[in-house]
This record gives C-alpha cells, sequence and structure tokens, in this order.
C-alpha cells in the first residue's frame, strides 16, 4: 500500500523532493509552503517556487499556506484529519511544533552532514569554510533546531570552483534520491542520536554579510562563492564583484590595486593573495565587463579598485 505523505517545503531545493516523491507514485496529501511575497520594486506577489511549480504543472495536491504553524489548531486538527503516514520536510521555513511533531513521523531533508552546520544556511556555510565534503542528511525531526536521531546520509565531495546555486542544485538531486531511499527502508533503519560535541550552527544569512575587502584573497574568494547568488558581494562603496576567480593566496600586495587587464577581466590584489574580477556593478547600474568599467572610471594597471 502506498505510503501517504504530507510535504512542507518553500524553494526549489524543496521542489525537486517534492517532484521525486510524486514521480514515485507516494499519495501526496498536502502542501505546506510559506504565504505568497511581495517580490521586487513593484513588490508584485509572488509564491513560493513549489506553489509556481504546482501551478505549472497542474498538480492539484491541495496547498496550504499558514501565517505559522505554532499555536495554529487549524492547521493541526487539518493535518491529523489528514491522517498521514510521514511528514517530509525540507527548507519549509517554520520550525515545526510538538503537536505537529506527534501527528506521525517528520523527516527532515537537511543539507549538511549533521552535526555539522545546524540551522539555516548550512550550503553557504560549506563554500565559505572551504569543506571539502558536504552532503544530505535525513533525520526524525524533534523539538530542537536539526537535532534529531539521523536516518541516512549521503556525501558530496565539493568542486573547488563550485558556487552556491550550482551546489543547491547538486545537493537537490542528492536529497531527493536519500529521501525515497528513506522512505523505502524506513521500517528498517536503526535512528542515531548526533553527537553533541560535534554540533555547529549557522544562520539565516543577511544582506550585509556580503561585504568585502581586499584584505584576504581566499577569503573573498570563498565569500564570492557562498553568496553570488544572494545577497551578492559588493565593497563597501557597493560596487559589486561578479564573475570571480582565484589567483593565488600567498602574495603580499598593496589592497585593491589593478595588476593587470586581459581579455579575461582585471587581476585585483589583496593584502594576501589576489583574484581575477570579469564583471563589476555599480551601485544602481547594470554590470557591465570589469575592463569597459575601469576604462569608464579612468583607472588603469596600478590604481586601486574603490
Amino acid at each position: 500500500m502506498s505510503k501517504k505523505i504530507v510535504f512542507m517545503g518553500t524553494p526549489d531545493y524543496a521542489t525537486i523532493i517534492f517532484d521525486a516523491i510524486i514521480k514515485e507514485g507516494y499519495d501526496v496529501l498536502a502542501l505546506f509552503t510559506q504565504p505568497d511575497k511581495p517580490v521586487g520594486r513593484k513588490q508584485i506577489m509572488t509564491p513560493p517556487h513549489i506553489k509556481q511549480y504546482c501551478l505549472d504543472n497542474n498538480i492539484s495536491t491541495p496547498i496550504f499556506q499558514p501565517e505559522k504553524l505554532r499555536a495554529n489548531k487549524e492547521v493541526e486538527q487539518e493535518l491529523k484529519s489528514l491522517n498521514p503516514d510521514f511528514i517530509i520536510v525540507a527548507a519549509y521555513g517554520q520550525i515545526l511544533p510538538k503537536e505537529i511533531l506527534d501527528i506521525a513521523p517528520c523527516i527532515n531533508l537537511h543539507a549538511s552532514l549533521l552535526p555539522k552546520y545546524r540551522g539555516a544556511s548550512p550550503i553557504q556555510e560549506s563554500l565559505l569554510n572551504a569543506d571539502t565534503y558536504t552532503g544530505v542528511t535525513s533525520m526524525l525531526m524533534e523539538e530542537g533546531l536539526d537535532s534529531g536521531d539521523v536516518l541516512a546520509l549521503k556525501y558530496f565531495k565539493i568542486p573547488s570552483n563550485m558556487e552556491v546555486a550550482e551546489l543547491f542544485s547538486q545537493l537537490s538531486t542528492i536529497a531527493a534520491k536519500l529521501t525515497i531511499e528513506t522512505l523505502e527502508n524506513f521500517e528498517n533503519i536503526n535512528p542515531k542520536r548526533q553527537n553533541e560535541s560535534e554540533v555547529s550552527f549557522c544562520k539565516k544569512i543577511k544582506k550585509e554579510y556580503g561585504e568585502v575587502s581586499f584584505d584576504d584573497a581566499k577569503t573573498l574568494y570563498q565569500k564570492y562563492k557562498a553568496y553570488s547568488y544572494w545577497p551578492s558581494i559588493y565593497l563597501k562603496s557597493g560596487l559589486k564583484l561578479k564573475d570571480i576567480t582565484l589567483l593565488e593566496e600567498e602574495s603580499i600586495n598593496k589592497a585593491g590595486e589593478i595588476l593587470a587587464i586581459d581579455d579575461m577581466g582585471i587581476s585585483i590584489a589583496c593584502k594576501k593573495g589576489s583574484i581575477k574580477i570579469k564583471i563589476l556593478q555599480a551601485p544602481s547600474k547594470k554590470a557591465i565587463n570589469s575592463i569597459d568599467y575601469i576604462k569608464g572610471q579612468r583607472v588603469s594597471i596600478g590604481d586601486v579598485l574603490i
């Protein structure tokens, strides 16, 4: 008999997992996602990625978008009436209260190798720290933050030049496969407690985290890889740095000095190491080739980019 699923998720990471569950033939009783939100300068009301996916593909799963789950008797009663076998959670964006956790086994697909990087931004954190490996954990949810028993893990070796959007995509695919494996083998899995001595946390990303300086080339490059999708990286002046490569990590230089110009962009010195920048974007302007930008600013080799 097909397992009955309630799915909770919001961004494209969740959409890929949701899609795999549907295609595998599970009975998806309902989708819970975040409310539509105003987006852009015109503040156009925009549905979450997973809801838009359902609309675009004529998926008839009932969609619920409660502002909050905690102390929400209506949601609690709705879930009890659905009587799911499992509640699958992937980047939902709300903490599940005990009243919901008690309805059915709640399985979270967390994009790190727990107990490392509990919290809201594990994918970005793995890039910030230049980790060699990351992965996805399926875990039984409890009231603590990502502290439940581990059901299964899948590892992924991070290529040295991989940026956050591509890593999200790779881990979404891994998480989708892990979800199906966990559901198929659930009765035979022996959940394992997390080692509390190895716990680390990561926070929700704020726009100001993207500010950088030309102090250390490797640190700047890791921030670029982690934040290239959002909030991007930028200097104190507001100048955004895009399409960056790390040239080397050891040289001692004058911070921000333009070292070289070629067809691939401009080479910039950091106090330690150097980078190459292909695209620059001034505040309230369009992104342009870095060579065109410095020409417009009338700066060249030996000058400092600010």
